[in-house]
C-alpha cells in the first residue's frame, strides 16, 4: 500500500513550478501539509490548497493552476521498473490526500493497474487519520500486519502505525520525522530496497 504524492510521484517539483520556484513553492506546500494533517474530516482539496497560497502570502489562483496542472505530475524515476515487479508477487493499493478526481488523473501518471485506490475524498478524512488506510485495507480484504505501507511523508507513519501496518518510508526529500513518530521498519531514500522487502 503506497502513500501517492510523495511516495511515488514527485509532487513537490511542481508546486515549485507553479509558485514560480522552490523558495515560494516549498513554503506553499508545507502549510497545506501542515493544514491537510490538521484537517481530520475532508475538505475541499482545492480549498485547502488556496487557503494555504493565502497563508504564505502567493495568489490564490495559483491553487486552480496547481490543480490544472496534475496531468504533468511525474513518478520518481524507479517508481515504474518496482511496480512491474511488485504486480505480479502482490496486490497493490493506494491511499492519498486528495480529490477522487485528481487522484485519478495522478494515479494515471504511474501507468500501473492498482488494485484499490483511496482518495481522502472517499475516505471522508485526510491521512494521518487512520479512515483511509482502514477502507484501504477492509478493500484489500487484509489484515493489517499483513501490509506493508510505503510512506512519502513522515505524518505516514502516524496513519499506519495506528491501524497496525508496518511502515516502509521511501524519504525522498530526506525530511525529518516529527516528534513521536513511530519508527519505520526501513527507512530509504529510493524505492529499491522495497523489492526485497516484499519479494521472497
Amino acid at each position: 500500500m503506497f502513500d501517492l504524492l510523495s511516495a511515488l510521484l514527485d509532487s513537490a517539483s511542481l508546486w515549485d513550478a507553479v509558485a514560480g520556484g522552490a523558495e515560494k513553492g516549498r513554503p506553499w506546500r508545507a502549510a497545506y501539509l501542515r493544514n491537510t494533517y490538521a484537517a481530520g474530516a475532508y475538505r475541499p482539496y482545492d480549498q485547502l490548497v488556496r487557503e494555504a497560497a493565502r497563508e504564505v502570502g502567493l495568489p490564490e489562483l495559483l491553487a486552480d493552476r496547481l490543480v490544472g496542472s496534475y496531468g504533468e505530475l511525474a513518478p520518481w524515476p524507479e517508481v515504474k521498473p518496482v511496480l512491474a515487479v511488485l504486480e505480479r508477487h502482490v496486490p497493490l493499493a493506494i491511499v492519498t490526500n486528495c480529490s477522487e478526481s485528481l487522484g485519478r488523473v495522478a494515479v494515471a501518471r504511474i501507468g500501473i493497474a492498482f488494485d484499490v485506490v483511496v482518495t481522502a475524498e472517499r475516505a471522508g478524512y485526510y491521512k494521518p487519520h487512520p479512515r483511509p488506510y482502514q477502507v484501504a485495507l477492509d478493500a484489500l480484504g487484509a489484515a493489517p500486519e499483513d501490509v506493508l505501507f510505503v510512506a512519502g511523508s513522515p505524518y505516514d507513519l502516524f496513519g499506519a502505525a495506528a491501524v497496525g501496518m508496518p511502515v516502509f518510508w521511501h524519504d525522498r526529500m530526506r525530511m525529518r520525522a516529527p516528534p513521536g513518530a513511530p519508527a519505520p521498519i526501513a527507512h530509504h531514500d529510493n524505492l529499491y530496497p522495497l523489492l526485497p522487502s516484499v519479494i521472497r
